[in-house]
Parts: structure tokens; C-alpha cells; sequence
């Protein structure tokens, strides 16, 4: 989960990363009453998850209270790179002598952390590595050592940090690595860390990527989570633990296995092609454990999904046999009637596997008339295909 500024701020802050004052906004007279909080000069940023805020128009310098409020209006609701503005970060203004680079990442290729500086900050940081390279310096941070004063002054002395600084960033690369291991991130990055006029360094914007594989040690991270800017429909997928993506099609697509489902996509989209351009709504993934209520559930988010106009049920059994999953779909639209949800959109089933025989009997018996069975994989995509685009 990439978090916002304000958000990795709120990280930085609670670890003892120096940062400067700030407070969101959401209206133009919250960012009014905080700059009249800040006193002074302030900066008006806006909050998305994307680069690039400054040359757009984001980021702007505000006089006093009254002109916070200006910039803010101007801010809230401009579009950036397709990312739509809801809020803002009123920050205070500074004066900076110098601006640099610090990150740490998860170097998943080498099976170990990597650690990022320069002293040439506040750009962006492709395009030093791009064009001089050797002022990004690339330390590889062992997972089990981590970084204590003596890692951190090697990263310090390999990008050439000033002999003023070097101490401060000592530590301030010590309190980010707290940050990238307690909150288990796989990015943190500051851009830039600036040395102000009287010589303090501060973290004047950062990036902070969370690992949601490890969101059940971190009950807190929940608040982290933007739901304005997340689809509904995976907020309630969410809720029901079920693995699923909203993507931009019109057959939905029920599974078991990750590999499977993706190969399904691929299939479905191939086969859409014959039919205007047909593809799939979503990735969903059940697992191998698809009881009646786990299938339900997925039946239920890819029904509701007003795009969908047909469902591909796609399913290999192996440790769940195939007259399981089965008796599961068949359970499943009796449980969404039961509960009055009608199901009326069609479903093409391709069972295969583990007691597939059973299973397609129990298809072909099921009286259901919105269950359609086809023997293979090409042959269910197609036919879902069809069916989706009204043909």
C-alpha cells in the first residue's frame, strides 16, 4: 500500500525523523485555519499518490492565511496525471541551503535491502541515475544486520555527504530504517531532506510503501487505507477476505489458484477480441477451499458488479474435489436467492480435475438454468464471450 505524504509524514514523525510542521485540509477554510496555525509562510501541496505535483501545478507557496486559502481552491480538485485532488498538507515554509536523497527498498532480486543517497535531492531521482549515476550512491543493507552508525556512515561517505551533515544524516538514516523494519515497509524515501539556513535537516517530503502482506501486524495501517479512491466493490471483497481485483471488462471471472486465474484473463480476453473487445471485469481468486459460502461470497461481488454481464467460473480440483466445488455453486445461487439477491446473469462452468465427472453430473442436474457447462477452457471463454457482448 503506497501511502500518501501526510501519511508517511505521520510515520517519520512517530520514529523521530526530523519533520516540519504541517496539517491536512480537506476545505479551502481548513487549509486557512492551518496556516494561521503555522504563522507565516506556508506551502499548500496536494495529496495523491503520484509524482510530478510541482510541475503540475500542486505544490505552491502561500504568504500568509488568506492566501493559504487561495491556493488551496486552486489545488483541491485539479486532476494530476489522472489523479484527482481531495486534500492537501499545509506545511511550513523554510528557508533550504541544500536539498538531498536518502531511501531505503526492499531489493527482492539480490534478497536483500538497498540503501539510495545523494546529494543531489529534490529532482527526480530516475533521472540522476540516468544521467549521473555515479552521484546516486547504491549500498546493499544486509535484512538480518540492518543499519546501525557504522552502515549509515558508510551510505553517508559513499554519496559524499558534507562534512556539516554528516552526523545529522548518520541518524537520520538510522530512524528511517526503523521506519522501513517496524512499520514493515518495502520503500521509504525522503526527497528531499533539506539543510536549512541555520544548519537542522528535515524531511521536506517522503514516500512510504507498506507491505499489506504484513497489514495483520499493523491493525493500526487500517487507517491508513484510503477508501474515497478505492472501488467500492473491493472494499467489500476486502471484508469478505476474498483476493480480488476491479478491472475493466464485462465477464467476470471466479477461480481457484492465482495462476489459474490470470491464465483465464488471458484466455477470456483473447476471445473477447471476436466479439468487440470483450474482457474480463475482474480478477477473483477463491482459493482451493471453495465451500458454498466462499463461492457465494464471490458470486455475490462479481454479480453486483453492474459491468459484468456474464460469469466464467474456471475451476481445477485438487485438494477440493470437483463435486465440492460443485455442490459449492449450486449451494451458492440458492444461498443469493434465499437471501432474495436473483441471480439472472449467466454462468459458463469449466470444471476439470479431481472427480470432474461427478462434478459436471451434478452441474448437468442442478436444474439451473443460468448454468451453462463447457467442456474446455477455450471453448467456456468463448462461450462466455458471447454471451457478455449479447451475441
Amino acid at each position: 500500500m503506497d501511502l500518501y505524504e501526510y501519511q508517511a509524514r505521520e510515520l517519520f514523525d512517530a520514529h523521530g525523523v526530523p519533520v516540519i510542521a504541517a496539517f491536512t485540509a480537506d476545505t479551502p477554510d481548513q487549509a486557512f485555519a492551518a496556516a494561521e496555525k503555522i504563522g507565516g509562510m506556508s506551502v499548500v501541496k496536494a495529496q495523491v499518490k503520484t509524482g510530478g505535483r510541482g510541475k503540475a501545478g500542486g505544490v505552491k507557496l502561500a504568504q500568509d492565511a488568506n492566501d493559504a486559502r487561495e491556493k488551496a481552491t486552486a489545488i483541491l480538485g485539479m486532476d494530476i496525471k489522472g489523479h484527482m485532488v481531495h486534500r492537501v498538507l499545509v506545511t511550513g515554509a523554510v528557508d533550504i541551503a541544500k536539498e538531498f536523497y536518502v531511501s531505503f527498498l526492499l531489493d527482492r532480486a539480490n534478497r536483500s535491502y538497498l540503501a539510495m543517497a545523494s546529494v543531489e535531492g529534490g529532482m527526480d531521482i530516475e533521472e540522476v541515475a540516468r544521467t549521473k549515476p555515479e552521484a546516486l550512491a547504491r549500498i546493499r543493507v544486509d535484512a538480518i544486520d540492518g543499519v546501525d552508525a557504522a552502515k549509515a556512515a558508510e551510505i553517508v561517505d559513499a554519496a559524499k555527504f558534507p562534512a556539516d551533515v554528516r552526523d545529522q544524516v548518520i541518524s537520520v538514516l538510522q530512524k528511517l530504517w526503523d521506519v522501513l523494519i517496524k512499520e514493515d515497509a518495502t520503500l521509504v524515501e525522503v526527497n528531499p531532506l533539506v539543510q536549512t539556513d541555520d544548519g537542522r535537516l528535515l524531511a521536506i517530503d517522503g514516500k512510504v510503501t507498506l507491505d499489506d502482506n504484513a497489514a495483520f501486524r499493523h491493525p493500526s495501517h487500517e487507517a491508513f487505507i484510503d477508501t474515497a479512491a478505492t472501488d467500492p466493490i473491493e472494499l467489500r471483497a476486502k471484508e469478505l477476505d476474498l483476493n480480488y481485483v476491479k478491472l475493466e471488462g464485462q465477464v467476470g471471472i471466479i477461480g481457484n489458484g492465482a495462476g489459474l486465474v490470470m491464465s483465464t484473463l488471458d484466455v477470456v480476453a483473447y476471445a473477447g477480441e471476436e466479439f468487440g473487445g470483450v474482457k474480463p471485469a475482474n480478477f477473483l481468486d477463491i482459493g482451493g477451499g471453495a465451500s458454498a459460502q466462499v463461492m457465494a461470497n464471490g458470486l455475490d461481488i462479481v454479480l453486483n458488479d453492474p459491468e459484468v454481464k456474464a460469469v466464467f467460473v474456471n475451476v481445477f480440483g485438487g485438494i477440493t474435489a470437483c463435486d465440492a466445488v460443485a455442490n459449492g455453486i449450486v449451494q451458492a445461487i440458492a444461498l443469493l436467492e434465499s437471501r432474495g439477491e436473483k441471480v439472472t446473469k449467466p454462468l459458463v462452468c469449466r470444471i476439470d480435475g479431481n472427480n470432474a465427472i461427478e462434478g459436471r453430473r451434478i452441474l448437468d442436474q442442478s436444474g439451473l438454468s443460468i448454468v451453462e457447462r463447457v467442456e474446455t477452457m477455450d471453448q467456456a471463454a468463448r462461450r462466455v464471450a458471447q454471451l457478455a457482448a449479447g451475441a
